[in-house]
């Protein structure tokens, strides 16, 4: 059963008045003419048929003056009918007779119920095209049955076959778009008519090869015969027009065509097919035989993405994308568009631009593809997007036996094309010691069977003394026009891809710098695409964030990071996600909270603990479950993960090493972990260094200071050759808040109604600078939140001894110290104190702390709680000194610290870092700062430099 086309002549019904037969088409050169594509999703059912129709109507009142022609692909859904006709050839191969008779029931059940749900068309019609598709698909049982006694299932047996379902639809579509047309003639008094076009008699395509390209008019197998294309739409427009003439007394203005896709004729006047995505060729072929204005194909996404949305869920569309740029796109996996669909717009002048535009979301404008995109030339707006091929496998050939050896390549890519395997990446250090390639993981087996055949002699002599696969791989692939002559785009690229930790595999780029194209494995290939999406602006960059706290720091910490995150996406395009919280009670029990990844919003936790929560486990002993608080934030598909340490517990602490070996960032509040002990100090430093350059970073600014710049600042002190001899300071908030109520500088109460004066918005308060008694001051102190939950510890000097730890950690003198030795070298408030009850405790300090103020005011001083660390010797000490009332520790305000640094570059006066380290909105606020502060550092500044992203737009 071979099918052959013939256009039709016979036009012995027409009157010869109303005869068109040149071989121009009738219409003048003022017509305008617009082809809309619709894709399987877009004509699945009677809804979405109908839905396909009031797209066309809109389309033409928006531009009343246009003619329409409307390509149409097979109905889809599940299953698609090209799919079910394609198997339907497979079983009579196989001769399973009774699985192709479900099948075509099927096929005629799912056309009718289609046509049932289409009210607008008469039974009449209905009954007509029924019989239509009826009779079709007895034909293809006849020709089936012949498959079935040959076993053979030849290929233009599927085209034909596989046909048939554009044939059916576009019957469908013409006879409702053209009854509606007639409905609204009837009201409106315009004229227009659907006809149906089957683009067999159009389209003809050289009979040489099965798969059609699109390269040439003659002598290149499968091209597009335009010349003869040009003629056959020529004739069938004017039969039909004559037709519809000799139909219709009052004959229509205007003759619109709902043609079907993907399929075409030979040169031997044989049915066949337009190959993968043929429907949509088959719209740009009508195009350019229309000389149409725009090619809009209608499917069920909103246009050409930045990236696959499965993959990165903030993809977004790109408005304008250039021919060039949606070739490579759609070369490296994007499945919006096929690169020959767009030949025909190119081939010649006029170039047609190509709409792809959502059925569902019409009035979104879609993505234009065309000659340039209108951002191309603009720097900030270089790369459009990011697109992936998967199930790649590598295969290295390397040897020192290839080094300057001529026709080495030649002699592997000749084996490979003559085996039939397809090179999808090339990369060739300039060494010659190994050629690297990538084909797909189908054909990985046979190419490295035949690369060893090929070499056995230089395999056997050892000239060559490797033939390796790598599998399963990814490519992913870089894709602008603006990328030419841009500096900095294969730095960012590659950048983002170390630190998302993804190890390179293989890479090229070509000279035109459209493309850079790298290949990571398959299981680190989606983190690998969001980190270089997000490194381009082309979506946010996210951070999976957990939060371990046990008291109000903690609470405040996610509220703040609920409060910002819109401000911190919009500023440095991060998106936060906080999606677990582990919260520890006195008793040390821990309760997890773990959110959805894509969460909108935070979580917001309150003293009672934990609102909006998606998951919640009492988790019982912290200890044993902090392993499933990691593992559930550590996400392969995320490239930053951060850990907030906001308690002051040492189990916690404890797990700060192994967090960091796991990859992820710890920012921490907590000193106990760096003045803890000598073995998890060391823990400490090697999680630190494990992984070289992209070991996790541990933050601990927050634990000194409450976020003034105490750590930053000796770092960069040392780092720029100055050499720190002494750093003394007041360390303790609770004690610098105590020590200036009881012993106030003599000029602070006209400090204090100066600034009231010259700034209204302070609130200060005179009453600071009348001095109080020791215990008010504690009181005070404990009700502005700024002593530990145990002010034994403040008091004891035990907090102030593990500060003084993390300093002389820094300063590199914490070899031969602790916690236990600076105590033992210090001088605290509750030494030689008798009795054991807190107020017993406070009467003691009283006493003596009266006496020592009185003391000092008699020498023009004011004591002060000040810590030392002498560098050169060694020596760290924490005692109450008597200052004058003038010294920087005097006037250093209350719950204020203040560090000295004496350097050689500092010697007569010392750089002093003074600033407020009041309550847990200073702290949280300095927690966030330091998180910001890396994630600039590992993903840059927000400024638009390099992407083609709208938001970029304010940042230039």
């Amino acid at each position: 059963h071979t099918l052959v086309i013939t256009t039709p002549t016979s036009t012995k019904n027409v009157s010869k008045s109303n005869m068109t037969t040149t071989s121009e088409p009738s219409w003048d050169s003022e017509t305008v003419w617009e082809v809309h594509k619709f894709g399987g999703t877009s004509v699945a059912n009677a809804e979405c048929f109908l839905r396909a129709a009031s797209i066309v109507e809109e389309q033409q009142q928006l531009s009343p003056d246009i003619q329409i022609c409307v390509v149409v692909s097979a109905m889809g859904g599940k299953p698609k009918v090209t799919d079910l006709l394609l198997g339907t050839v497979d079983a009579a191969s196989k001769r399973r007779l009774d699985d192709v008779d479900v099948t075509m029931n099927l096929i005629m059940e799912k056309h009718a119920k289609c046509l049932d749900g289409l009210e607008v068309i008469p039974e009449i019609e209905k009954s007509r095209l029924k019989g239509i598709i009826s009779k079709d698909i007895n034909d293809i049982r006849d020709i089936l049955k012949t498959v079935s006694l040959m076993k053979w299932k030849a290929g233009r047996i599927s085209e034909l076959v596989g046909g048939y379902g554009e044939l059916w639809s576009s019957r469908i579509l013409a006879s409702l778009l053209d009854h509606r047309a007639a409905n609204r003639c009837a009201e409106e008094g315009c004229r227009s008519k659907f006809q149906f076009l089957d683009a067999r008699r159009v389209i003809v395509v050289d009979d040489q090869d099965e798969s059609p390209s699109t390269s040439s008019e003659k002598g290149s197998s499968g091209g597009v015969l335009w010349n003869v294309c040009r003629k056959n739409l020529a004739a069938v427009y004017n039969e039909e027009l004559n037709a519809v003439r000799t139909a219709v007394n009052d004959y229509p203005t205007k003759v619109n065509f709902v043609a079907t896709g993907y399929v075409a004729s030979s040169s031997n006047g044989v049915a066949t097919t337009l190959g993968r995505d043929g429907s949509d060729y088959s719209a740009a072929i009508f195009g350019r035989l229309f000389q149409s204005r725009v090619i809009t194909i209608w499917t069920d996404v909103d246009g050409v993405l930045s990236a696959d949305p499965r993959r990165v869920p903030n993809a977004h569309v790109i408005p304008d994308v250039s021919f060039n740029e949606a070739m490579e796109l759609a070369y490296f996996g994007a499945k919006v568009i096929h690169p020959k669909t767009m030949t025909p717009s190119i081939m010649e002048q006029p170039q047609i631009p190509i709409y792809i535009r959502n059925t569902f979301n019409s009035a979104f404008r879609g993505s234009r593809i065309f000659t340039s995109s209108t951002t191309t030339t603009d720097r900030d707006k270089c790369v459009c997007g990011f697109s992936t091929v998967e199930d790649i496998s590598l295969i290295n050939v390397e040897g020192s036996g290839m080094v300057g050896v001529p026709g080495v390549a030649k002699r592997l890519f000749g084996t490979l094309e003559s085996s039939g395997v397809n090179v999808v990446l090339i990369a060739q250090a300039s060494s010659e010691h190994s050629i690297t390639f990538a084909t797909m993981t189908s054909k990985a087996s046979l190419a490295k069977e035949a690369v060893e055949e090929e070499f056995a002699k230089e395999l056997r002599l050892k000239y060559i003394s490797a033939i390796d696969i790598i599998s399963p791989c990814s490519i992913i692939a870089a894709v602008g026009d603006g990328m030419g002559h841009t500096t900095g785009v294969s730095g960012r690229f590659f950048s983002a891809l170390g630190d998302a930790k993804i190890n390179i595999m293989a890479m090229a780029q070509g000279c035109s710098e459209r493309n850079i194209s790298a290949v990571v494995l398959t299981s680190e290939s989606t983190r690998a695409l969001r980190a270089v999406h997000a490194a381009f602006r082309l979506s946010q960059t996210v951070v999976r964030v957990g939060v371990v706290i046990s008291n109000e720091l903690g609470v405040a910490l996610v509220d703040l990071l609920e409060k910002q995150r819109k401000k911190i996406q919009m500023t440095y395009d991060i998106d936060i996600q906080v999606c677990a919280v582990m919260s520890l009670s006195q008793s040390k029990e821990a309760q997890l909270v773990t959110l959805n990844e894509m969460s909108n919003d935070i979580v917001s936790i309150n003293n009672s603990m934990l609102e909006k929560v998606t998951v919640q486990q009492n988790i019982g002993s912290a200890k044993s479950h902090f392993d499933s608080f990691s593992q559930f934030l550590v996400s392969e598909d995320v490239a930053h993960t951060i850990i907030f340490d906001c308690t002051a517990e040492k189990n916690v602490s404890k797990e700060h090493p192994k967090w960091l070996e796991e990859g992820i960032d710890v920012i921490t509040a907590n000193n106990t972990g760096l003045s803890g002990s000598t073995e998890l100090r060391a823990k400490i430093d090697y999680a630190e260094k494990c992984d070289g350059k992209l070991s996790a970073h541990y933050l601990r600014e927050v634990t000194i200071g409450g976020g003034l710049p105490v750590i930053s600042t000796i770092r960069n002190l040392l780092i720029s050759g100055d050499h720190i001899r002494k750093v003394d300071g007041i360390l303790s908030v609770s004690l610098s808040y105590i020590m200036y109520r009881i012993a106030p500088p003599a000029s602070a109460v006209a400090c204090f109604v100066f600034d009231d004066e010259v700034n209204t918005t302070m609130s200060t308060s005179t009453n600071l600078g009348i001095p109080c008694s020791f215990s008010q001051a504690v009181k005070e102190a404990i009700e502005l939140g700024l002593m530990e939950s145990d002010p034994f510890k403040d008091l004891s000097n035990e907090y102030t001894a593990r500060c003084l730890m993390v300093l002389a950690k820094e300063l590199d003198v914490d070899q031969n110290l602790d916690v236990s030795s600076i105590l033992s070298n210090s001088v605290s408030l509750v030494d030689n104190i008798s009795g054991n009850s807190y107020e017993e405790m406070m009467t003691h300090i009283e006493r003596v702390m009266t006496e020592r103020v009185a003391k000092a005011e008699k020498n023009g001083c004011v004591p002060r709680h000040v810590s030392t660390i002498d560098v050169s010797t060694g020596d760290v000490s924490i005692k109450v000194s008597d200052v004058p009332n003038s010294h920087p520790f005097a006037t250093t305000p209350p719950s204020c610290e203040c560090v000295r640094f004496f350097t050689e570059h500092h010697k007569r006066y010392p750089l002093i870092v003074q600033g407020p380290s009041e309550g847990v909105d200073c702290t949280s606020s300095a927690l966030l700062a330091e998180m910001l502060h890396l994630m600039h550092g590992k993903v840059g500044v927000r400024t638009g430099n390099l992407s083609r992203s709208a938001s970029g737009a304010a940042f230039k």
